[in-house]
C-alpha cells in the first residue's frame, strides 16, 4: 500500500507510452488501483465526484470557447489578417515572420485553438515565406511558436481548466496572463528582428510592386477592416470579464455569438458550416471532459493512498529550499511536455503539485501562470509536440521534419527565458488583477 501511488503512476505512463488513449487509460488505471486500495466500496464515492464536475458552471466556458474558436477559424479571419499584416510589415527584414507572430497573437486572443491556428498559418503563410526566400527554419519556427500563443493569451481553455483545478478565479487568471503573453510576443519579435539583421538573406524584406502594390490609404483601410473584427471580439469577451459585466462563462457565450456574427458578415456562415463547427466542438469538449472525469478519479485515489504526502516528503527531503523545489517542479513539467499533451499534464500533474506549491507559500495565481507558460512549451518539444505535427501535416514538399525541429529550438529557448522573466518579476502576473480587484 505504501508504494501504491508510485505504481499507479508507473502503470499510467506505461500504457500511455505504448499508445493507449489517455481519455480511457487514466480512468481505467484509477479505477483498478482504487479497487486495490479501497475495495469495491470505492465506487460509492465516484458519483459525487463526477456530479460535482457536471455542476461546475465555470467549466461550461470550455465548450463555448471551443465553439467560438472553431467558428472563427472557418470565418476567414486568419486569411484577412495574414494578407494585411504581410503588406504592413513585409518591407522590413523578417517582416513576414513578424506578420505571422502578430497574427498568431491576435488569433490567440480570438480563438485560442492551437491546431487551427497552426494549420491555417501553415497553409497560408509558409508557402509564401519560402517563395520569398525565407529560411525554412525561421518560417516553420515562427509559425509553430506563434500558433501556441493561444495557450497563454486569454481566453484560453487551459487557463479555464487550471483555474478550476488550482482554485483561482478565471477572471483573475485571464488578467494575470495578459502581460506574460505580451512578454512572449515581444521576445519572439525581438528574435526575428535580430535574426533579420544578422542573416538578411534568410529573412529578406519584400518589395511590393505591380498587382501587390497598393496606396497608403488602401492599406490603412485594409488594416482597419482586418483588425476591427478581432479587436471588437477581444473587447467584447475579455473586456466584459475585466470590467465585471460578465462572468467568464457568460463572456464565452457572448464570444460564441459574436463569432457567428463575424462568420455571417464574412459570408462564410451556412448550415453545413454550423454542423461542422458543432461536431468539432462536441468532439473536443467530450475529449476534455472524459479526461477530466478520469483525472478526478485518479487524483482521488492518489490522495487517498497518501501520494500527495509522499510527494511533499520527497521534495522536502531535497535540500533545495522552496525556490529550488519550484524549479524542480517546473523542470519536471517541462520534461513531461516532451511526451505528454498539455491536457494530460494539466489533469495528471497539476492536482498533485498545486497543493504542494500552496503549502510552500507561493501565490496560486502566479504559479498557475508559470504552469501555463510551461505547458505552452509542450506543443513545441519533440518527439510529441503537437504544433510540430500540425505544421508538418500541411508543410509543402521540401520542408522536412529536421527543418521544423531546428526551427523551434530558438523559440523553445525564448519561452524558457519568458518563463524565467515571469518567475523573477511576479508583478507581471499580479499587477493587472490587483488593479481591478
Amino acid at each position: 500500500m505504501g508504494n501504491l501511488p508510485l505504481w499507479m503512476f508507473v502503470t499510467l505512463f506505461f500504457f500511455l507510452l505504448i499508445g493507449y488513449p489517455v481519455a480511457f487509460t487514466i480512468g481505467a488505471v484509477a479505477l483498478a488501483f482504487g479497487v486495490i486500495g479501497f475495495g469495491f466500496p470505492f465506487f460509492e464515492l465516484l458519483p459525487i465526484r463526477i456530479w460535482s464536475i457536471i455542476q461546475n458552471f465555470t467549466l461550461l466556458a470550455v465548450p463555448l470557447f471551443v465553439f467560438m474558436g472553431v467558428t472563427l477559424e472557418r470565418s476567414g479571419l486568419a486569411e484577412d489578417l495574414l494578407d494585411t499584416m504581410g503588406m504592413l510589415f513585409g518591407r522590413l527584414r523578417g517582416g513576414l515572420a513578424i506578420s505571422v507572430i502578430m497574427v498568431g497573437a491576435l488569433l490567440a486572443a480570438s480563438t485560442g485553438i492551437v491546431g487551427a491556428t497552426t494549420v491555417t498559418m501553415g497553409l497560408l503563410a509558409l508557402p509564401t515565406m519560402l517563395r520569398r526566400g525565407y529560411s525554412p527554419e525561421l518560417a516553420t519556427g515562427a509559425i509553430a511558436a506563434s500558433g501556441t500563443l493561444g495557450q497563454i493569451i486569454p481566453p484560453s481553455i487551459v487557463l479555464v481548466v487550471l483555474a478550476d483545478i488550482v482554485g483561482v478565479p478565471v477572471g483573475s487568471l485571464f488578467m494575470g496572463a495578459v502581460l506574460p503573453g505580451m512578454v512572449l510576443v515581444g521576445l519572439y519579435l525581438v528574435y526575428v528582428v535580430i535574426f533579420g539583421l544578422f542573416r538578411p538573406s534568410a529573412a529578406p524584406a519584400i518589395a511590393l510592386d505591380g498587382d501587390e502594390a497598393i496606396s497608403k490609404r488602401e492599406l490603412a483601410r485594409r488594416v482597419v477592416r482586418s483588425l476591427l473584427p478581432p479587436a471588437a471580439l477581444i473587447v467584447a469577451v475579455l473586456g466584459s470579464i475585466f470590467v465585471g459585466l460578465a462572468s467568464p462563462t457568460e463572456a464565452a457565450a457572448l464570444g460564441a455569438f459574436c463569432a457567428m456574427l463575424l462568420a455571417i458578415m464574412n459570408r462564410k456562415f451556412s448550415r453545413k458550416m454550423l454542423v461542422e463547427v458543432m461536431r468539432s466542438t462536441t468532439r473536443l469538449t467530450s475529449m476534455v471532459f472524459i479526461i477530466l472525469v478520469g483525472a478526478t478519479i485518479f487524483g482521488l485515489v492518489f490522495r487517498g493512498t497518501g501520494g500527495d504526502v509522499q510527494v511533499r516528503e520527497f521534495l522536502g527531503s531535497i535540500a533545495l529550499g522552496r525556490w529550488g523545489q519550484l524549479i524542480l517542479v517546473m523542470a519536471a513539467l517541462f520534461l513531461a511536455g516532451f511526451f505528454l499533451d498539455f491536457i494530460e499534464i494539466t489533469f495528471i500533474f497539476v492536482p498533485v503539485i498545486s497543493p504542494l506549491l500552496i503549502h510552500l507559500g507561493f501565490d496560486p495565481l502566479w504559479f498557475s501562470i508559470l504552469i501555463a507558460v510551461n505547458l505552452q512549451t509542450s506543443f513545441l518539444t519533440p518527439p510529441f509536440g503537437y504544433a510540430l505535427f500540425y505544421l508538418k501535416s500541411v508543410a509543402p514538399e521540401g520542408v522536412t521534419t529536421g527543418h521544423i525541429y531546428r526551427g523551434i529550438v530558438p523559440f523553445v529557448i525564448i519561452q524558457i527565458v519568458g518563463l524565467t522573466v515571469v518567475a523573477i518579476y511576479p508583478g507581471l502576473v499580479t499587477w493587472l488583477p490587483g488593479i481591478v480587484f
